[in-house]
């Protein structure tokens, strides 16, 4: 099998076979992002693809998962898709599930038809950065989407039947805007009602737009109180009943786990608990996601 680059997927595709059906990011522009920089986005050859497919089948016995990178591999044609997915029906056929990298443009660019064809030819689940509810912060974070652009393309995988994980960035705002950050993402969140929510934390990379502005001062990075502070705000203010919620990623100071809204309490207890100095918080982890 080949790669290019270095590999990124969602920590719940940790143990998935991982097949590079996109180089790099179609977007590539966020301006705390810098997972892809060293990569110029292209489509791979669907023989390339296949070809990983059927030397894995013959290296692996098991492949209960799939994951197709890089970011944003639902980007590709439909008919490209629908022939990768085809084949891991007919040739790994105890594959149980399937994931991939979404954004906005690339759901925008399919419709709720082709979306629905791509679920029932196996693919599983979808991955898609949300990062912020606040308009401000988005656009100065270059994500290149509003607010309801992104929402409507989670409430239309949502709608092909496809599982939908979104993530948010706790502390994209800075302390600037802190408070709006939180509570618009949770409105946001409210009205995808996602099937997982990831809440990550922010961290800085350098050679981004964004560690410039942290080195300026024109952002103000946040500590682990005030990022506690802000992650009680956006519990309290989103309402999207079964949504699986984890914030125990690698960058997170306070991991967290529960189902929304029943935990909603349990949740903010434990915050509460690391406000009072009754919890640790942890380092954060040199991993990328």
């Amino acid at each position: 099998m080949k790669y290019t680059g270095r590999v990124f997927r969602p920590p719940s595709e940790a143990y998935s076979l991982i097949v590079q059906a996109t180089i790099g990011c179609s977007h590539n522009r966020c301006a705390f992002c810098q997972m892809y920089k060293e990569k110029k986005f292209a489509i791979r050859p669907i023989g390339e693809v296949l070809a990983d497919l059927a030397d894995a089948r013959r290296t692996y016995p098991q492949i209960g998962r799939v994951f197709l990178a890089d970011g944003d591999a639902l980007i590709l044609p439909q008919a490209h898709l629908l022939q990768i997915l085809r084949f891991i029906q007919t040739e790994i056929p105890e594959c149980h599930r399937v994931g991939i990298y979404a954004s906005p443009r690339s759901i925008k660019s399919k419709s709720l038809a082709e979306l629905t064809e791509l679920a029932a030819a196996g693919l599983h689940i979808a991955y898609l950065g949300l990062e912020s509810g606040n308009e401000a912060v988005l656009a100065r974070m270059n994500k290149g989407e509003t607010v309801q652009e992104i929402i409507a393309a989670g409430q239309k995988v949502r709608q092909a039947g496809i599982a939908l994980s979104l993530t948010a960035i706790n502390g994209l705002g800075g302390a600037e805007h802190s408070q709006e950050h939180a509570i618009d993402t949770a409105k946001a969140v409210s009205a995808i009602r996602p099937d997982y929510l990831a809440l990550l934390t922010l961290r800085v990379y350098t050679g981004t737009p964004l560690a410039d502005w942290v080195e300026e001062g024109s952002f103000t990075l946040m500590d682990p109180l005030a990022l506690a502070r802000e992650c009680r705000l956006f519990l309290e203010h989103v309402d999207s009943e079964g949504s699986i919620f984890r914030s125990n990623h690698a960058s997170n100071y306070l991991p967290l786990a529960g189902t929304l809204n029943a935990d909603r309490e349990k949740l903010i207890a434990q915050l509460d608990a690391a406000l009072e100095g009754k919890r640790r918080f942890r380092r954060q982890v040199e991993l990328g996601f």
